[in-house]
């Protein structure tokens, strides 16, 4: 289970040299080197805890109990331990539904914990968006007693990012970050957040690992340490040994809530220019390229005679956007960006977004067995994002229906309005319908469904039932032994899928 943080507890481990594993003295052998922790973390813990702060929210919800049900009362012995704490515990929940309505359904106040720090000795704050989302009041506790009060200058839900600021009477102790690009596995890193709402609290590990996608975001490229991080530890900050802030400590891994040692932070090179946008504008302005995009898999890479599987496959264009504008196609395989080689699909989509709006990059494709270089000058993501829901709502034509077409263990029909209908198929996914799928076919095992929709075969467009039989026919004649499919979902999200020709 992932879990977003109010994030940790757990104690620094003891440090020791370990002796050497290999006797110097042993023929054609190399001794390993004594490898040593820090003796102690003590005088950099007390240079950096007091610009890290405690973050207290508050959220006015309604609190009308009507309709809802509740837990029932436990049994428990007379004279057990737990008889007072449930007696009161209920009697207080009675108590809370009891009286006028008007008494029930008053406002109550909800609160939460979580962590940050100060980048700025004027007041600018760094924290999590979760941990500040939605709240009324915000409040900041600092080492030295002090309590402020925090406004938000931006946040970012993308990356889980907030910017808030206080004014404080006089300069507060600040951090800096460093780069997380020069963190390695196994380098000792430090937390200090406010786990579980018990103060400030110091813990230590290591870099597990680094570019960590976990399913969260767009732009997952996480931090993975050992470091002991718990609920409570959300925005709180991840220091190398040189005290430099190289992550935000924003999510954990855990069957239990607790840490077992799977803690993630944003890495402070991602952070970094987020956080900049929101300072300068109040929001983020993220380059964009206006593609859909899906990963390179091997039966892909293999069906578009490639030397290795990697890069993004475009799998849709956004119409008006950037790459649409430049000359990308659908069935392009984007194997470089801005002079940057794309290894996994996931890279593109935040080397994009970290690439200035208006900026003109080289963008090299592979299409149709050659590289080509396509100029494009990028749009913004926020911009973009409009205009992409704006596309989906254009209808398409209405086409004379061709008679069913049965292929690679599909049925292929015309795209009528009825079937559109009775599919509850977007107006602006076009191609040919398939309207049955063979049970144990080939097409079934990829996951293709009735209702779904075929828009290119071998990276042309077809439109109808006979479009589909002719494409396939000249596929085998060339001697092809496989079909790349491009399939269209009910709900216009795109794919690509490989077939068997035989």
């Amino acid at each position: 289970m992932i879990k977003k943080l109010f994030i940790t507890a757990a104690a620094a481990a003891a440090m020791f040299t370990t002796p050497a594993l290999v006797s110097s003295s042993a023929p054609g052998l190399v001794p390993l080197a004594h490898a040593a922790g820090p003796v102690s973390v003590a005088d950099l813990a007390d240079e950096l805890i007091g610009a890290v702060v405690n973050i207290s929210t508050s959220q006015n919800v309604g609190n009308n109990n009507e309709g809802t049900s509740r837990a029932p009362r436990p049994k428990v012995p007379d004279g057990s331990p737990f008889q007072d704490f449930f007696d009161e515990f209920f009697r207080n929940q009675e108590e809370g539904n009891s009286g006028p309505p008007s008494r029930r359904n008053q406002p109550r106040k909800v609160s939460s914990l979580g962590s940050g720090f100060v980048i700025d000795p004027a007041g600018i704050i760094i924290t999590n968006n979760h941990v500040i989302a939605d709240a009324d009041e915000i409040e900041i506790d600092f080492t030295d007693g002090t309590s402020l009060k925090a406004e938000v200058i931006g946040t970012d839900p993308k990356t889980d990012i907030a910017v808030l600021r206080v004014t404080p009477e006089k300069p507060l102790q600040a951090v800096a970050f460093g780069k997380s690009a020069g963190a390695r596995v196994g380098d000792w890193v430090m937390a200090i957040g406010n786990p579980f709402g018990q103060g400030s609290s110091v813990t230590l590990g290591i870099v597990s690992a680094t570019k960590r996608d976990i399913r969260s975001g767009p732009y997952d490229s996480f931090i993975q340490t050992d470091a002991a991080i718990n609920r409570g530890n959300s925005g709180g900050p991840l220091f190398n040994m040189d005290g430099e802030v190289i992550g935000i400590n924003t999510a954990i891994i855990s069957p239990s809530g607790g840490s077992i040692g799977l803690g993630f932070s944003i890495p402070s090179d991602l952070a970094i220019n987020v956080i900049q946008q929101l300072r300068d504008f109040g929001e983020t302005r993220r380059g964009w390229l206006g593609v859909s995009i899906q990963p390179v898999t091997d039966d892909i890479a293999e069906s578009l005679s490639m030397a290795e599987a990697r890069g993004a496959l475009v799998a849709g264009v956004t119409n008006k956007g950037p790459a649409k504008i430049a000359g990308i196609q659908v069935g392009d395989v984007i194997l470089d960006f801005d002079g940057k080689r794309i290894e996994q699909m996931r890279d593109l989509p935040r080397i994009v977004a970290e690439t200035p709006v208006g900026k003109a990059v080289d963008v090299v494709v592979l299409r149709k067995g050659e590289e080509e270089t396509v100029p494009v000058t990028l749009g913004r993501l926020e911009d973009g994002e409009k205009a992409a829901a704006e596309e989906s709502a254009e209808a398409k034509e209405e086409t004379d229906e061709p008679k069913p077409v049965v292929a690679l263990g599909m049925t292929f029909g015309e795209l009528t309005d009825e079937r559109r209908a009775e599919f509850k198929i977007a107006d602006d996914v076009k191609g040919a319908l398939i309207t049955e799928v063979s049970d144990g076919s080939a097409a079934q095992d990829k996951g293709i469904k009735p209702g779904s929709v075929i828009s290119e075969i071998g990276q042309e467009a077809v439109d109808t039932p006979a479009d589909v039989e002719k494409r396939l026919a000249a596929l085998k004649k060339d001697g092809r032994k496989k079909a790349l499919l491009l399939v269209a979902a009910p709900d216009g999200d795109l794919g690509f899928v490989v077939l068997s020709l035989n």
